[in-house]
């Protein structure tokens, strides 16, 4: 039988470009090969269409190509590492809220609160003496 537990696994291997950057599991880099390819062949045919030079407009391509990946490479790594940046604060603040939430820690009770707390036990401790 399946196991209902197993991940699915796609019947192509991953796809490595140049032999190392594994294009479907590294962040970033598939949309910043899709636009660095759409960028090389704007630049390129654009160059083409302005000079009708073939050999000089593949290599305005190429360095359209190399230009615009790495643009949306590095834009894109900033950003992820922002994101990533904001999660770990946001997971610390929950923690310290779950640990803190209720105790005199808390920084969303308020001293006024926490004093009118203190004088209802202090009159619970005088209506407990008069009774007596």
């Amino acid at each position: 039988g399946t196991r209902a537990a197993e991940p699915a696994r796609s019947a192509f291997p991953a796809f490595k470009l140049l032999g190392f950057l594994d294009v479907e599991n590294t962040p970033c880099a598939r949309d910043s090969i899709l636009y660095g390819s759409l960028g090389s062949v704007v630049a390129g045919f654009g160059h083409f269409l302005f000079t009708s030079r073939i050999k000089r407009s593949c290599d305005v391509g190429v360095g359209g190509f190399i230009l615009v990946t790495l643009g949306c490479w590095f834009h894109c790594r900033y950003n992820y590492a922002k994101q990533r940046i904001r999660e770990r604060i946001a997971r610390e603040e929950i923690k310290k809220k779950i640990l803190y939430e209720g105790t005199h820690l808390d920084p969303e009770r308020k001293p006024q609160q926490q004093q009118q707390q203190l004088n209802n036990l202090e009159h619970r401790k005088v209506d407990v003496n008069e009774v007596n």
